[in-house]
């Protein structure tokens, strides 16, 4: 018995699939979902990180300025006296970080000041405090 391919039957018809059903597109739609959520949180903590270490820098290059402008001042200069306990500098408006600075005499040997200056951000959120000794010879 020969069979005309062209020619198939009702059953045989009705058991071919053509796309997708409603419940496997519904499922890769939740998976994508969830994949979309995943990204867009660790875009959010990709962004609080790079803002976190931006501040640090920021504030580590406010310390080492301040700190390069004090070695530069004559040992006996009033921003170099140990008897002010903090130095600091006032807040301005374009500056979101407060500085001060703790002059000790004759620490580590006689002749010598060692300062400590801490650049403390105001945004509490993001920023780091950061701190920066040095040893300044008579």
């Amino acid at each position: 018995m020969t069979r005309n391919l062209l020619e198939g039957t009702a059953t045989d018809r009705s058991t071919r699939r053509k796309g997708f059903a409603l419940i496997e597109v519904l499922m890769a739609m939740v998976i994508f979902t969830v994949g979309i959520l995943a990204l867009a949180g660790l875009q959010i903590t990709t962004i609080n990180g790079n803002a976190a270490a931006r501040m640090q820098t920021e504030a580590t290059a406010i310390g080492a300025r301040i700190v390069e402008r004090l070695r530069s001042l004559p040992f006996d200069h009033e921003d170099l006296l140990p008897t002010v306990h903090p130095h600091s500098l006032p807040v301005s408006g374009n500056r979101p970080y407060a500085v001060n600075w703790t002059v000790r005499a004759d620490i580590p040997v006689n002749g010598t000041k060692t300062v400590r200056v801490t650049v403390i951000p105001l945004n509490k959120i993001n920023g780091r405090t950061a701190t920066i000794d040095t040893i300044i010879a008579e």
